[in-house]
């Protein structure tokens, strides 16, 4: 099994969910093969960020230089973990994919794209339209539109300012360990968005690591169904493509990686 190296701290309740999913994968996998001895876990690494240090160097579009600081803090981590020995990398974190081509330049390992296998999942399960729910960079994000496009489904964040800060709020409440009753507040945000921006309404991404922990009985599921609303859970999406990635599962022609 491949060694996996994860750049977490960003939120760091995501990022123990990260960890102890590829294990739990990792234990079943072996029990279903019904491989001898003690069930194996991967090898992982994790270099966990200051999710404030994150946050204090985000740039602004249009202004590149301006997010050297940020790109930088992450690149760092991931040739940190390329000198540790990983054989591939995530980052635990959708708001770090808006700059992940330049955070990724250049290293010599794969880095599994979170935004790419959300709208690959996205494609498969039928998606045209996606509501994305995260934070704020996330939501307005170019980039995570292009992506969603490029498996011919359109993917928006809100369009009225005052549903996109009730979402903004739920992810710092989810980010402070402030759970309670948020599970109803993203059904609430998604069906404010559904009558005035979509037709029909449509499958909605949680494109931000920490918010499929307000579903506690579903938080291990990559696609559920909530109040008649279906949820892309992007952390299981991602840990999905990992675990696969390390048991040597998947296919040459996928592009959802970067070097």
């Amino acid at each position: 099994m491949k060694k996996i190296g994860i750049v977490g701290g960003v939120a760091w309740q995501s990022t123990v969910h990260y960890y102890s999913e590829l294990c739990r994968r990792s234990e079943r996998w072996h029990l279903a093969a019904n491989l001898p001895g003690v069930p194996s876990t991967p090898e992982i690494s994790i270099e966990s960020l200051d999710l404030a240090v994150a946050i204090s160097y985000l740039g602004s579009d249009g202004d590149e230089q301006s997010w050297s600081r940020f790109d930088q803090y992450h690149r760092a981590a991931l040739m940190r973990l390329e000198m540790s020995g990983v054989d591939f990398a995530l980052i635990a974190s959708n708001s770090a994919h808006h700059r992940f081509d330049p955070i990724v330049r250049g290293l010599r390992i794969p880095v599994i794209s979170i935004v790419e296998e959300m709208a690959r999942k996205s494609a498969l399960i039928g998606a045209r339209r996606v509501l994305l729910l995260g934070t704020d960079l996330t939501m307005r994000s170019l980039r995570f539109g292009q992506e969603f496009a490029k498996y011919g489904v359109e993917a928006a964040g809100p369009a009225d300012e005052a549903v996109r800060a009730m979402a903004i709020e739920l992810v710092a409440d989810m980010q402070h360990g402030r759970s309670a009753g948020a599970s109803d507040r993203l059904v609430q945000i998604a069906r404010r968005c559904f009558d005035p921006q979509f037709a029909h309404p449509p499958i909605v991404c949680l494109a931000c690591t920490e918010l499929p922990l307000a579903f506690e009985a579903m938080k291990t599921l990559s696609v559920f169904e909530c109040d008649d609303i279906v949820f892309i859970n992007s952390t299981m999406v991602h840990i999905d493509a990992a675990f696969e990635f390390a048991v040597g599962h998947r296919r040459n022609h996928e592009t959802s990686w970067r070097t």
